[in-house]
């Protein structure tokens, strides 16, 4: 789930308490006596959205998680356990066929984020929503995802409003963003303060696109399964690392390796490990080589499709966090 991390104070004044009444009233405001989807990744945004939700509409709100079939091993699973501990029941929304179709054959990084954010929010959401004749979404929505989309760093799948598409318009239903006005360590907080366990409120940040986007190339079930296996392994290695992020990307070109004394052309992982505090500037995190070296061996024994590992070392800017 990542470190623990440090709390970045966003002034004197911020209190998570006040801040949680006052968005429970303006969502309560809002949504009236209508009914709400909420869309539920697990990571800590939609987590707080989710649970704010809760507390203002209680039975009003729908929950799903969508299995787009791009996410970590266990997740959908996991996710529901967790919520059902807290009183919030979670439906997992079986969409793996509908992504990957969307995905097939598509390379650029810009394109790959479009395909995604239309399966989710024209197909997947739009039904759900239509299903409950319900008015809004509620999603995680952060001030860093509008400042990165606005600014063309990446487009992040979650933005519309801030640059001009009118959900409405677009998709049949409004867009309720509790969150836009805080940056990641600020939601911390918040998620601390609602009783998030520590595992969610700590959690490391995970792309929208999931594992997706870090596969550089086109996507296909069997890349995504590969990256997926590695991630596990780079996770697990790196947990006690202290850093704000880490992950293993797949690259596109296939490279010289040799496996039983002969030539093999195989396939190259990228290990990209961060330390930041809002993901907005990051430092790479000066592992020991003995760990890099662990943590390759690793790779290379358990996935005999990657013959190369290698480690980033360039910040952000002028790199980003995630690859594509």
């Amino acid at each position: 789930m990542g470190r623990r991390i440090r709390m970045k104070v966003l002034s004197k004044k911020f209190n998570p308490h006040i801040y949680i009444s006052e968005k429970v009233k303006e969502i309560k405001n809002m949504i009236g006596d209508d009914l709400a989807v909420t869309a539920l990744s697990g990571g800590v945004d939609s987590s707080v959205v989710t649970m704010l939700g809760h507390k203002a509409l209680g039975n009003q709100l729908k929950a799903y998680f969508i299995n787009n079939g791009l996410m970590r091993e266990g997740e959908p699973e996991q996710v529901v356990a967790v919520f059902k501990k807290l009183g919030v029941k979670v439906e997992v929304v079986d969409a793996r066929s509908k992504f990957f179709s969307a995905l097939a054959g598509i390379s650029d990084p810009e394109e790959k984020r479009e395909a995604i954010t239309q399966t989710f929010y024209k197909e997947v959401f739009q039904k759900l929503v239509k299903t409950h004749q319900a008015k809004y979404l509620l999603q995680g929505t952060i001030l860093t995802d509008i400042e990165e989309t606005a600014a063309g760093i990446k487009r992040q799948h979650n933005v519309f409003a801030q640059i001009g598409i009118d959900p409405q318009k677009a998709f049949g239903y409004r867009m309720l963003e509790p969150l836009i006005d805080l940056r990641k360590d600020g939601v911390r907080r918040v998620a601390k303060a609602l009783g998030l366990p520590v595992a969610v409120y700590q959690r490391m940040p995970f792309p929208g696109p999931a594992l997706s986007a870090r596969v550089i190339g086109s996507v296909t079930p069997e890349k995504i399964d590969l990256v997926r296996k590695v991630t596990l392994i780079v996770e697990n290695q790196l947990r006690k690392s202290g850093a704000f992020q880490y992950m293993a990307i797949l690259h596109n070109d296939r490279v010289t390796g040799m496996r039983e004394g002969k030539r093999a052309y195989g396939m190259q992982i990228e290990i990209r490990c961060w330390d930041s505090l809002d993901a907005r500037k990051a430092y790479p995190t000066k592992l020991p080589f003995s760990v890099l070296t662990k943590l390759a061996d690793k790779i290379v024994a358990a996935c005999t499709e990657i013959v190369s590992v290698t480690y980033n070392i360039a910040s952000k800017p002028p790199s980003t966090m995630e690859a594509v």
